[in-house]
C-alpha cells in the first residue's frame, strides 16, 4: 500500500516489525484494546493465554472489519501480556504471528509485561490503530 510506509533503519536492532511506520492518509481509527471477552461479556480462556489470545485476535478482526479494513492496514499495536517472564512474552508474540491478526504485527509494535489488566483473569489486551483509506 503506498500510502503506508514501513522503516528499520540499518543503524537500528533488526526485528520482525518496522520500527517506524509513516501514514499518508488522513483518516485513523484507534480501536480500543481488545479484550479476551465473548459478545456476552464473559472471559474466554480462563488461565490460558493462548485461548485468551485467540479471543483477542478474533475481536480484532471484527473491530477492524467494522471500519472496513483488515490487519495489513493496522499502524500501530501495543500488546499487554499479564506475565513478568521474558519467555512468555516471547510465546505470546510467537502465538499472534502464526495467527490471522499477524499482519498488524509488521508495523510499529510494542510488547508489554504488565502485572494485571482490567477484568478478573484478563492474561492479555491488544490496542491496534490503523490508517483508514481515503
Amino acid at each position: 500500500m503506498t500510502d503506508i510506509t514501513r522503516i528499520s533503519p540499518a543503524e537500528l536492532h533488526p526485528t520482525d516489525y518496522a520500527h517506524i511506520t509513516v501514514v499518508e492518509a488522513g483518516r485513523t481509527a484507534h480501536l480500543a484494546g481488545q479484550c479476551p471477552m465473548d459478545r456476552h461479556d464473559v472471559l474466554v480462556g480462563e488461565g490460558d493465554l493462548f485461548a485468551q489470545i485467540d479471543q483477542v485476535v478474533a475481536n480484532s478482526l471484527v473491530a477492524l472489519g467494522a471500519v472496513g479494513v483488515g490487519p495489513e492496514r493496522v499502524v500501530r499495536s501495543v500488546i499487554y501480556v499479564v506475565s513478568d517472564r521474558a519467555e512468555e512474552l516471547a510465546a505470546a508474540w510467537d502465538h499472534l504471528q502464526a495467527g490471522p491478526l499477524a499482519p498488524a504485527f509488521a508495523t510499529a509494535s510494542t510488547l508489554l509485561g504488565v502485572t494485571a489488566l482490567g477484568y478478573r483473569g484478563q492474561l492479555v489486551e491488544i490496542d491496534l490503530t490503523a490508517a483508514l483509506p481515503e
